[in-house]
C-alpha cells in the first residue's frame, strides 16, 4: 500500500482496524480525506471501453469530449471499475490479469491504497465471454420456482466472485405494464407479487455468495408511455406504490439487496436521477435502505442532455447527488471536477459529498476492501484461475437445463404433442438460430456484434440440432428462414414445401434480441404493435394453409398477438429466451421426454392493439360495454398445460379474521390423468367494494405441486390481512374491513374454486413491518 503523508497515526489505525465498527472506521477515514478524495469514491472508470466506432448505446459518453483517462481519474481514488470482463471477449485468465493490473494501479495511485469495487452485468448469467447463459428473467417468472431461480443466482455469484467481481447489476424488478416495451424480456412478469418473490430469491442467491445485488430500475421504467424506452412515465402515486414499488420493497426486506440503480425515465416531469423524494425520502427514509444507489449508465449526464433539467455537467451532478445517487456509472463525467466546482462555490453542501462517500466506503469495508490485506485476498481468490478455467461448468448447465425446462409453457395442444410423426418439418426464422435462444443481456447478443469473428464462447445448439438428437428415428426436414423478418419470398416458399412433405410441421417464430434497434426485442428495441415481427404472420398463414398439422413454437422476449393463428395450430408452445440449454429443453417438450410445467408470467394478447393488456386491471380496464376495444387476452396470466389433467376440490376458507389477523385458505388438487405432472396452484383475491378502485383480482400466492397419476395433495395458504392492503385516498397503506373474495385454480381466468372471508375491525394503517408474503404448505392426501 502507498504511504499516507502527514496523517495522524491513531486515526489511520482506526480506519484500518477490522475489529472496529464499520461506521467508526469510515468516519475516521472521511476525516482524513480531501474534497477530491471524497469525490473520487463516487467515480467510476470503464476499464475496457468499447470501440468508439461501434458504441453499445447511442452516444455512450453523452458528450463530445473524450472520457477522462484512468491516470486522470485515479489520483484521488476510485469508486468502481466498470465491466472489466463484460465489454470485450476475454478469457477468464485474461480478465483476471487485467483486473489485478487495474486494481494495483488504482490502489497505488491514491494515498490510502484503497482499491475499487468491480461490477458486472449478470441478468442472464455473468455477462462475459465463455460464461453460462441462463434463461432470461421472463422465463424465471414462467417457472414460478423461486428456489430454482435462487440456485441459479448463487451459481452466477460464485462465478463472479471467483474472478474478483464484487457487484452484479441485477435483477430487474420492473413490473411489465406494456408488452411493446423492448425490455419485457428483462422483466419477470406483469404481477408485482410474482416479480417480488422471484426477484427476492435471485437477490438472496447472489448475496449469499458475497456479490452485491443491484435492484433496477428504481422506479417506473416499465410504465413509460407507449412502451417506448426511456419515454416519460405518467402514473399516479397509487399505481406507483401498489404495483411498481412492491417488488423493490420485497427485495430489500426479504432479499437483503445492498444496491439500487435509478431508472432512466421521469415520472410526472421529474427524472428519477434528480428525484430526492424518490431516492432519499422514499427509498431511504421510508423503506430504510442503507446501501448504495448507483447511476444507470450515463443517467446523470442525461439530466442535462436528454431531460434538460440541468444546464451543465456540474448542475447535473449537483441534482443527482442531492437526490441521493452515490456513484456515477459507467465512467465519471459529472461527479469529477464539475461536481467539485459546485461544492467549492457553495452550490452543493460538502455534507452531501460526505454522505455518499461514506456509503461507498461502508460497502467497500463490507467487501474487505478497506483491510490492509485486501490485495493478498484478491490474489488468493483469483490464483486458481488458469487458461483452463471454466465459467460454464457442467453444474451450471444442469441448472440452466432445469430452469429452461420448467419455464417452457404449453399454451395449446390438440394431441399432436408429444410428436409421434416419422417425418417432421422444422421451419421459420428461429428454426436454426442458436442466438435466438438468448436475450439482449447475454454476451453474444450484447457485445458479440462488435466482435463478429469471435466464437460464441459457450456451446449453444439451435433447435434444429437439438430436435434431430431428440428424434433419432424421424426424418427432420429443416427449412429455416434467412432472418427474423422473413424478408425473402423464398423463405416462405421453402417453408411451405417442407410442410407439405411432412406429417407434422414445427414452425419456430419469435425474436432475435439486440440493443437499440439491432433486434426485435431488447433494450431500445420497442415494438409499434404486438404483431409478429416482419413477415412472420404471413409465413405462418402460408404454412397453416398447407393443412399439415403445425406446432407453433414461439422463442421470444415478449408475448405476441397470435389471433386466429393459434386456433388453427395443432399446438402452441411459448419459450421466453430459454438460454444455452433452451434448444434441448424445447426439443424435450416436443418429444414428450420433458413434462411442460411453465405458466405464463404475462398474458398473451389476442390482437396486436388493445393495450394495456395485463391482467392486473380494474373493472373498466377489461372488456366492457363502454368501449369497442376488447383487451381480453388469448391466453391469460398463469395459464399453462401439461401432459395430464388436474381437478380441484374441497376448498376451505377461514370465514373471518381481524384487520390485523390471518386466514387459512386451502384446496385439494388431484391428478386425474394418465401421466405424472406438475400443477401450479394459484390463489387470487378480490376486493369487491373498496374506498379506491381496485384490480378485478390479484395473485396472492401459488404452489408448484407434482403429482403421480391418481394422487392428490392439499395446498394451504396462510394469508395475512396485510396482503389485502392498498394505498388509500390519503396515500397511506391501509387494510380496510369488509368482504374479500377468494379464487383458486390453474390461471387468473380459470378459478373453479371460490370462497370468501370477512375482515373485521377498524381500518388499519400499515407500517414498514407489514407482512409481504403468503406462506404455503403442500401435504399429500
Amino acid at each position: 500500500m502507498s504511504a499516507m503523508s502527514g496523517e495522524d497515526e491513531a486515526t489511520a489505525e482506526t480506519w484500518r482496524d477490522p475489529r472496529l465498527p464499520m461506521a467508526d472506521r469510515v468516519a475516521a477515514l472521511l476525516r482524513l480525506m480531501t474534497l477530491e478524495e471524497k469525490a473520487g469514491q463516487l467515480s467510476a472508470f470503464w476499464a475496457t471501453p468499447a470501440d468508439p466506432e461501434a458504441p453499445v448505446a447511442p452516444v455512450d459518453d453523452d458528450g463530445s469530449e473524450p472520457a477522462p483517462s484512468l491516470d486522470q481519474i485515479i489520483k484521488a481514488g476510485l469508486g468502481q471499475l466498470t465491466r472489466v470482463f463484460g465489454t470485450a471477449p476475454v478469457s477468464p485468465l485474461e480478465g483476471v490479469e487485467r483486473l489485478v493490473e487495474l486494481q494495483t494501479q488504482v490502489s497505488r495511485a491514491n494515498r490510502f491504497g484503497i482499491p475499487a469495487i468491480v461490477h458486472e452485468e449478470c441478468l442472464t448469467g455473468f455477462m462475459t465471454w465463455s460464461a453460462s447463459v441462463f434463461p432470461c428473467p421472463l422465463a424465471w417468472g414462467a417457472s414460478f420456482d423461486p428456489e430454482l431461480v435462487g440456485e441459479m443466482a448463487a451459481a452466477i455469484g460464485a462465478s463472479m466472485r471467483s474472478v474478483g467481481v464484487h457487484q452484479g447489476l441485477a435483477p430487474v424488478l420492473d413490473v411489465v405494464r406494456d408488452y411493446r416495451w423492448g425490455r419485457v424480456e428483462e422483466s419477470i412478469g406483469e404481477d408485482p407479487y410474482l416479480v417480488g418473490v422471484i426477484g427476492s430469491a435471485y437477490v438472496r442467491g447472489l448475496e449469499r455468495t458475497g456479490v452485491v445485488a443491484t435492484l433496477k430500475h428504481f422506479a417506473g421504467y416499465a410504465s413509460s408511455r407507449g412502451g417506448r424506452n426511456m419515454a416519460p412515465t405518467a402514473i399516479g402515486p397509487r399505481e406507483l406504490a401498489d404495483v411498481v414499488l412492491e417488488p423493490f420493497v420485497m427485495a430489500l426486506r426479504e432479499g437483503g439487496a445492498r444496491a439500487v440503480m435509478h431508472s432512466y425515465t421521469d415520472i410526472d416531469g421529474v427524472p428519477a436521477a434528480a428525484d430526492e423524494r424518490l431516492l432519499t425520502g422514499l427509498l431511504r427514509d421510508r423503506l430504510g435502505f442503507t446501501g448504495l444507489v448507483v447511476a444507470d449508465y450515463y443517467g446523470i449526464s442525461h439530466l442535462a442532455s436528454l431531460h434538460a433539467v440541468a444546464g451543465s455537467h456540474g448542475e447535473a451532478g449537483a441534482l443527482a447527488l442531492r437526490a441521493g445517487i452515490d456513484v456515477e456509472l459507467p465512467t465519471v463525467r459529472c461527479y469529477g471536477e464539475p461536481l467539485l466546482e459546485e461544492v467549492r462555490r457553495g452550490a452543493v453542501p460538502e455534507e452531501l459529498l460526505d454522505r455518499s462517500a461514506a456509503r461507498v466506503l461502508s460497502l467497500k469495508g463490507e467487501l474487505g476492501l478497506l483491510d490492509e490485506d485486501w490485495d493478498q485476498r484478491l490474489a488468493d481468490t483469483v490464483a486458481p484461475v488458469t487458461d483452463a478455467t471454466r465459467l460454464d461448468p457442467p453444474e451450471h448447465r444442469d441448472l440452466a437445463r432445469r430452469l429452461a425446462e420448467e419455464s417452457i409453457v404449453l399454451l395449446a395442444n390438440d394431441g399432436t404433442l408429444p410428436l409421434r410423426a416419422t417425418r417432421v418439418a422444422l421451419v421459420g426464422p428461429l428454426a436454426d438460430d442458436p442466438l435466438g435462444m438468448m436475450g439482449c443481456y447475454a454476451f453474444p447478443n450484447h457485445m458479440g456484434g462488435q466482435h463478429p469473428d469471435m466464437p460464441v464462447g459457450v456451446e449453444f445448439p439451435a433447435l434444429a440440432a437439438a430436435l434431430r438428437s431428440e428424434l433419432p428415428g424421424a426424418v427432420l426436414d429443416a427449412a429455416p428462414a434467412s432472418d427474423v423478418a422473413v424478408s425473402r419470398d423464398a423463405d416462405i416458399t421453402s417453408a411451405v414445401d417442407a410442410a407439405r412433405r411432412a406429417q407434422v410441421c414445427v414452425l419456430a417464430l419469435g425474436d432475435r434480441a439486440g440493443l437499440f434497434g439491432r433486434g426485435t426485442s431488447g433494450e431500445g428495441c420497442d415494438a409499434e404493435t404486438l404483431a409478429l415481427p416482419g413477415r412472420q404472420a404471413e409465413l405462418a398463414e402460408a404454412v397453416l394453409a398447407t393443412g399439415t398439422p403445425t406446432v407453433v413454437v414461439l422463442l421470444s422476449g415478449r408475448p405476441y398477438a397470435l389471433g386466429d393463428l393459434a386456433n388453427r395450430a395443432a399446438a402452441v408452445v411459448q419459450a421466453f429466451f430459454p438460454g444455452e440449454e433452451g434448444a434441448g429443453a424445447l426439443a424435450g417438450i416436443l418429444s414428450g421426454r420433458v413434462e411442460p410445467s411453465g405458466r405464463l408470467p404475462v398474458s398473451v394478447p389476442r390482437h396486436p392493439g388493445g393495450q394495456p393488456g395485463t391482467y392486473l386491471h380494474p373493472r373498466l380496464g377489461g372488456r366492457n360495454a363502454w368501449s369497442s376495444v376488447d383487451p381480453t387476452p388469448l391466453y391469460p396470466f398463469g395459464h399453462g398445460l401439461t401432459w395430464t389433467r388436474f381437478e380441484y376440490s374441497d376448498a376451505s376458507v377461514t370465514p373471518s379474521a381481524s384487520t390485523d389477523g390471518s386466514v387459512q385458505i386451502s384446496a385439494v388438487v388431484r391428478n386425474v390423468g394418465e401421466h405424472a405432472g406438475t400443477e401450479v396452484v394459484q390463489l387470487y383475491l378480490t376486493d369487491p367494494v373498496a374506498s379506491v378502485v381496485r384490480p378485478v383480482r390479484w395473485l396472492a400466492g401459488w404452489a408448484r405441486v407434482r403429482l403421480e397419476p391418481g394422487r392428490a395433495a392439499r395446498a394451504e395458504f396462510t394469508v395475512h390481512a396485510d396482503r389485502t392492503s392498498f394505498t388509500g385516498r390519503d396515500l397511506e397503506r391501509i387494510v380496510e374491513p369488509g368482504l374479500i373474495e377468494v379464487g383458486i385454480g390453474p390461471s387468473s381466468e380459470e378459478l373453479p374454486l371460490r370462497g370468501c372471508f370477512t375482515l373485521d375491525g377498524p381500518t388499519r394503517v400499515l407500517g414498514s413491518d407489514r407482512v409481504l408474503t403468503v406462506p404455503v404448505r403442500v401435504t399429500p392426501c
